[in-house]
């Protein structure tokens, strides 16, 4: 069952817990491959130091973070690692969640293969990199909608198991002065597929 717009259309604080345990799932050719979203990030805006959008800044690459909220911003990192985000908020509001870890439901051997083979399920998509290296997302989604999108999209999990959500510091933001501080990472306790620090 797919998310309405107005589910995004708010707080990516809000969202992000929420959100925990619902569906990311990715179409390629006959495939339909489903992961259960365990870790996601919060960035804040024009405020948070650590967001790509801090000071309203707008570039070619960022523009999708100004997007109306269920879009996504996929981003590179390193010169090689894709990372992939839902845009909260209303247009022009640009707050998004980084998604960090997901834990595959199905289609593990393709997913291995994405990635080279990696022969520890528990290592196949916990960390932002690895999870848009598994589901092979590119910077072609970035903008992409994931409310309607057919190739990438969210769905409601109606039978979310009870979850204890744990919230944290972000990961790898040392540069974001007083923001690196802020407990804006959320994620499923005792969930395996949790990125490792």
């Amino acid at each position: 069952m797919r998310f309405e717009r107005e589910f995004f259309l708010r707080d990516a604080l809000v969202v992000g817990p929420e959100i925990l345990g619902d569906f990311l799932i990715r179409k390629i050719g006959d495939k339909v491959i489903k992961t259960k979203i365990v870790e996601v990030e919060a960035y804040m805006g024009p405020e948070d130091r650590a967001s790509h959008a801090y000071g309203n800044k707008r570039t070619a690459r960022t523009e999708p973070m100004f997007s109306v909220g269920g879009n996504s911003y996929v981003y590179l990192i390193y010169g090689m690692y894709n990372c992939i985000n839902i845009v909260c908020q209303d247009e022009g509001k640009p707050e998004a969640l980084l998604i960090r870890g997901v834990e595959p439901l199905n289609e593990i051997e393709f997913l291995s293969e994405n990635r080279n083979l990696i022969k520890n399920i528990h290592n196949l998509t916990n960390g932002p990199g690895k999870l848009c290296s598994a589901l092979k997302i590119t910077r072609e989604f970035s903008g992409y909608d994931l409310v309607t999108g057919e190739n990438l999209y969210l769905e409601k999990n109606e039978n979310k198991e009870k979850i204890e959500v744990v919230s944290s510091m972000r990961v790898g933001i040392d540069y974001a002065e007083e923001y690196k501080e802020k407990l804006w990472r959320f994620y499923i306790k005792n969930n395996k597929f949790v990125s490792k620090k």
